[in-house]
């Protein structure tokens, strides 16, 4: 009886961590992306800030199916997507271009990563109703990351354009419906 009892208590504590530990895959995942990409693996970062979005997919899948959503795991995977979907991108971005532009470069790239914490603490502070306000810091960073294979087609200029535009996305008031 006593281990019968200790191996279901072992396995009902593990399905109710499998969200947050797919949380903090997408967490390391960009915390990776973000260190090969300042060691110029700029490739590998972009296709590990793509594995974080498949990640980040799944976490809430999980935790919905299992019914396992809690204010812990909602705090967790904003703290993972500003790691995955904003740092990761922002870097990736100004290692690859934007450090052409100097302090412009460099401060675009902050304020990129500034509005993507700001949307997900708005985010996380207001109740659920079905619809995004403003763009989602995960759709940003997967087109910063996309825009990214762009870089030899267009003009410098364009990426600065890119991370302006996201950035304001991300902090505006118009609504999405969530799929």
């Amino acid at each position: 009886m006593f281990l019968l009892d200790f191996l279901d208590q072992t396995i009902k504590k593990l399905k109710s961590q499998t969200a947050n530990v797919i949380t903090l895959t997408n967490l390391s995942l960009g915390g990776f992306a973000i260190v090969f990409g300042l060691h110029g693996n700029l490739r590998l970062s972009l296709l590990l800030i793509f594995i974080a979005a498949l990640a980040d997919r799944f976490d809430g899948m999980i935790a919905r199916k299992f019914n396992i959503e809690s204010e812990l795991g909602k705090q967790l995977d904003s703290m993972s997507d500003i790691i995955s979907f904003g740092v990761a991108p922002a870097l990736l971005l100004y290692q690859g271009i934007l450090n052409e532009f100097g302090g412009p470069g460099s401060f675009f790239t902050v304020f990129y990563i500034g509005c993507g914490a700001f949307r997900l603490a708005r985010f996380n502070i207001t109740e659920s109703n079905g619809y995004f306000t403003g763009l989602p810091i995960t759709a940003a960073g997967c087109l910063a990351t996309l825009s990214f294979l762009a870089i030899p087609y267009l003009p410098s200029q364009t990426f600065l354009f890119i991370i302006i535009i996201l950035s304001f996305l991300m902090v505006s008031s118009f609504k999405l419906k969530k799929v």
